[in-house]
């Protein structure tokens, strides 16, 4: 019964997923009169409409196969990326989230979530073929994040320190530039 729901949410996220992106603003460098307003970014979505929120409780596996949470990371700023080997704007991003984790250091967990069914059996290959010096790979096989959290993918969320979530960014998105530097500091 429950590979029938994880093949039934994975075709829910297959048909909606990767998330698609939009057409630019016209306006680029318009910004919001409100804090809550999504802003446009290069490629992606800012999304600030859950801010204060505390990380979801929901568990996850490490590379080694032991369970943890998010609540495992507190004390230090959590950058959660949700993406699957099967997602294109997924891949596209991650060797920028690998150089912002080799940027940021100690200071920011860079935290990739593989939504793959398969877990290891694909995102071990594939974090082995791109070669990431700076990321490890996290599983949630049965996709409770994207589910619960109602996201396509790639969908990326800074948690704070105390675990409250500062922002979320729907789409591919460059991590390594200036926009992401700009977000990442609202992070203590």
């Amino acid at each position: 019964m429950r590979s029938v729901i994880g093949l039934l949410l994975l075709g829910a996220l297959a048909l909606g997923a990767c998330d698609k992106q939009s057409q630019p603003s016209q306006q680029a460098n318009e910004t919001s009169a409100t804090a809550n307003a999504a802003a446009p970014a290069p490629g992606g979505t800012v999304d600030r409409s859950h801010k204060g929120e505390a990380a979801p409780t929901i568990g996850f596996t490490d590379a080694a196969g032991k369970k943890t949470t998010l609540a495992t990371f507190k004390g230090k700023p959590v950058l959660l990326n949700l993406w699957a080997t099967w997602c294109a704007p997924c891949i596209k991003e991650m060797p920028t989230l690998d150089a912002l984790a080799g940027k940021m250091g100690d200071k920011l967990v860079v935290l990739p979530l593989s939504q793959d069914l398969k877990g290891m059996e694909v995102v071990g290959p594939f974090f082995q073929k791109n070669g990431y010096k700076n990321l490890k790979p996290y599983l949630d096989t049965d996709t409770a994040f994207s589910v619960q959290l109602a996201v396509n993918l790639p969908t990326t969320i800074l948690y704070d320190s105390t675990g409250k979530e500062v922002w979320r960014v729907s789409g591919e998105f460059d991590w390594a530039g200036n926009q992401a530097a700009k977000l990442i500091a609202e992070a203590k």
